[in-house]
C-alpha cells in the first residue's frame, strides 16, 4: 500500500464530527499540520470499532498548540489515519 504522504507534507484533518467511534480528537478537527513520520499500515480504527477491516498508512502529524488551542507555544504530534486528512 503506498502512502499518499510525505515527510514535511501540510495537511488539514476531516471537519466531520461522526455519530460514532473515531480517533481523531475534536480539538484537532479542521486544523493544519505537517507530517513528522509514518506509524505503518493500520486498520482503520472507526471501521474496526463496526467489525470492519480496512488496513490504511498511519501519519505522524505535529500540530502547533497555537493552531489547536489559540495559544502555547509547544507541540502536539498525533497518530492519524489517511482518511482523517487532505491535502492543505
Amino acid at each position: 500500500m503506498s502512502e499518499r504522504y510525505r515527510e514535511g507534507d501540510r495537511v488539514r484533518t476531516s471537519t466531520v464530527d461522526p455519530d460514532h467511534h473515531t480517533r481523531l480528537p475534536g480539538y484537532a478537527r479542521g486544523k493544519t499540520g505537517v507530517v513528522v513520520g509514518s506509524d505503518g499500515v493500520h486498520p482503520l480504527a472507526d471501521l474496526r470499532a463496526r467489525g470492519v477491516e480496512r488496513p490504511q498508512p498511519v501519519y505522524v502529524v505535529r500540530f502547533t498548540a497555537q493552531e489547536l488551542f489559540g495559544r502555547g507555544d509547544h507541540t502536539v504530534t498525533l497518530s492519524l489515519w489517511e482518511d482523517y486528512l487532505s491535502d492543505e
